[in-house]
């Protein structure tokens, strides 16, 4: 009965991603695309019909998820939306092989924006519209939707929720984890409906748009344009990507405490005071090395800032091909890859509040060379954070790079350059997208192996699910009982 109770969940889980072929299916039925149809519609009855039956099953049973089962559904429900995702690609047709076609659809979930197709403005719009969906379902978290729409998964909600989020610490923005995550996908939804908007005043089409608008608030990075956001060749698009893919990479708690009137949690908050440090100087030096690159400053940041919020939010976005650009310029944008967006927020990466955890333990480390007998603490969001938690950062970084040496040891193994290897790993692990060299905004992960491509999969989702979700499979001390 156990195992039907978590079997119930993860479908109900895949139930919902399926229920949401709803909006490529009317893009398909909008557009006259009818072969597209069958794609979306036979997998989502046959997980209708599927769902129904388990939950008939197990209905009527308390469900009560420990710790550890908490964490292999998370993960199994995410390697199923990864399978599931494929589906419309291979039914379709355009996408034939098993391993694009999941490739394709785990860097969708991750928001990792790594992609395998060429010319994507031949394949039909409603693909296009499910490419970048998926990155605004995997970007909030399709387990915190399935939360904060079943409060019947209950006492084993938070276990969910916290295998899924992101950053060191975890916790509720409100005393019940359901209205957490409901406050939580408000928030992401009301953006998204912003972003559109204004969107479509800045001349976009509304299917483009809306479509844009996923993939920038998902810090995804697919596009319905090989161009990307280049494309438009519009200053107020690139300034409204720009904005938004800021405001993506921020702890959207934080906009909760904005709409309640909790400044202080805003004003105090240590993450975002980096983060927005680090946006500010990032874009504002490199506007100053590729001024003359391109003509003017103001052209210069416009550009620059682009790539920054891209790299840094690990949206992967591009206006410009920034290997193109000076080795200064490639410098700064080489280290955004080691950094990522605030903890809670949709972005990849390492996370701004680890960098100023360790920074303000290292300055710790430094008053007591001085003064051997002072007590120091860490003091984050004003507060004084706990005592495990330089620790936990520590070992978490320590794994990320453990996990990018080995991807780029498996990149080198299968002929990709040093560079590509390394910026390609970091990419996967950090759900960034583009890489440099063979791998760069304007090249494309379709000439891989395909037993690189199943690895770097499966370093997309450790990567977003924060590496021990996924590794803990691997460790036989997490199959004990």
């Amino acid at each position: 009965m156990k195992f039907l109770q978590c079997l119930t969940i993860i479908f109900m889980i895949l139930s919902i991603v399926a229920g949401s072929f709803l909006i490529p299916v009317a893009v398909a039925v909008f557009l006259h695309e009818w072969n597209m149809l069958p794609a979306f519609f036979i997998p989502m009855a046959v997980l209708w019909v599927i769902t129904i039956l388990l939950f008939i099953r197990t209905k009527r049973q308390p469900i009560r998820l420990t710790v550890r089962e908490g964490i292999l559904l998370v993960s199994a429900a995410w390697l199923g939306a990864g399978l599931l995702g494929a589906v419309p690609f291979m039914l379709s047709g355009f996408v034939p092989h098993f391993s694009d076609a999941f490739f394709e659809s785990v860097s969708g979930f991750t928001t990792t924006g790594a992609s395998v197709l060429q010319n994507i403005e031949s394949y039909p719009m409603a693909l296009r519209v499910w490419r970048t969906q998926m990155h605004w379902l995997g970007g909030m978290g399709i387990v915190a939707l399935t939360v904060a729409l079943f409060p019947l998964l209950g006492v084993g909600g938070f276990q969910l929720i916290k295998a899924e989020t992101t950053g060191p610490e975890k916790g509720k923005v409100t005393p019940k984890i359901t209205t957490t995550a409901k406050i939580l996908w408000i928030s992401y939804t009301a953006l998204t409906v912003v972003q559109t908007v204004l969107l479509l005043f800045a001349g976009m089409d509304f299917i483009d748009a809306l479509s844009h608008a996923f993939a920038t608030l998902g810090t995804g990075g697919f596009s319905t344009k090989n161009s990307s956001v280049g494309t438009y060749g519009s200053v107020s698009i690139d300034v409204i990507c720009t904005v938004f893919m800021f405001l993506s990479g921020i702890n959207f708690s934080l906009y909760y405490y904005a709409v309640t009137g909790k400044f202080s949690e805003i004003r105090d908050n240590s993450e975002l005071k980096a983060y927005f440090a680090v946006f500010i100087a990032a874009s504002l030096g490199i506007a100053f090395v590729i001024t003359k690159q391109y003509g003017s400053f103001l052209q210069a940041l416009r550009y620059g800032s682009f790539q920054v919020a891209s790299i840094l939010t690990t949206t992967g976005f591009g206006t410009a091909d920034f290997t193109t650009w000076a080795p200064t310029a490639q410098l700064l944008i080489f280290i955004l890859y080691f950094l990522g967006g605030c903890a809670g927020s949709t972005g990849g990466g390492i996370k701004v509040v680890r960098w100023v955890v360790l920074a303000k333990q290292l300055h710790n480390e430094t008053e007591k060379m001085l003064h051997p007998h002072g007590i120091f603490n860490i003091r984050l969001n004003g507060k004084v954070a706990g005592k495990d938690l330089v620790s936990n950062i520590a070992a978490f970084i320590s794994l990320y790079f453990v996990l990018v040496f080995i991807t780029t040891v498996i990149g080198c193994l299968f002929d990709l350059d040093l560079l590509s290897a390394l910026t390609g790993a970091l990419s996967m692990v950090g759900n960034v997208g583009p890489g440099f060299g063979k791998l760069g905004p304007a090249c494309n992960y379709g000439f891989l192996p395909d037993a690189v491509k199943w690895w770097y999969s499966f370093a997309m989702l450790a990567g977003r699910l924060e590496l021990y979700t996924m590794i803990l499979y691997f460790l036989p001390a997490f199959w004990k009982k």
